[in-house]
């Protein structure tokens, strides 16, 4: 059933707000997926924290068109559903490309992030990205390590002190 102007237009303005506050977005062909696996697709991304939605092509570049991602407008030909990284920007890289080894009818066409068209060879690279609180972590095992370093190493006058007294002692004992 067509969408009549109004329809139209709430699409368009959220998918724009939503678009407007994405980190990164995938746009993937589906031809061929039945509905149980859109319906799969679109869980996956629910519990990731991706915005996953099927649009007409004319009305995405609409929706597009102020956003970071322009840069896919010209790309936007054919079934796309299009994944919006709201949480973190390797959300949507990692649900379309795990979904995707899974289903290979599932074909990614647009990698944007940060106003860039990637090619989608990057789709991998993005997708091992850490999360947030991955790279927190990392960020707080790099600080930690010299000041772990330094610890260790003065602990090792005094542990080396009672070792040569315990060896004179020792030593004094024998002779």
């Amino acid at each position: 059933m067509p969408l009549n102007l109004e329809q139209k237009k709430a699409v368009v303005a959220e998918v724009a707000e939503v678009a407007s506050s994405a980190y990164s977005a995938i746009a993937a062909e589906y031809s061929g997926l039945a509905v149980g696996e859109m319906t799969e697709l679109r869980a996956k991304a629910r519990e990731a924290g991706v915005y996953l939605r099927v649009v007409k092509n004319s009305l995405a570049r609409r929706a597009v068109e102020d956003t970071d991602f322009a840069c896919m407008q010209e790309g936007m030909t054919g079934p796309l559903v299009f994944a919006f990284s709201q949480e973190d920007p390797g959300a949507a890289a990692r649900v379309i490309e795990d979904f995707s080894k899974e289903y290979d009818k599932l074909v990614v066409k647009l990698v944007s992030i940060g106003g860039k068209l990637l090619p989608v060879s990057d789709l991998k690279i993005l997708a091992k990205m850490p999360t947030y609180d991955q790279a927190i972590s990392m960020l707080m095992a790099v600080m930690k390590a010299p000041v772990e370093k330094l610890v260790r190493t003065l602990n090792e006058v005094p542990g080396k002190l009672v070792c040569t007294v315990s060896a004179i002692r020792d030593a004094k004992e024998a002779a």
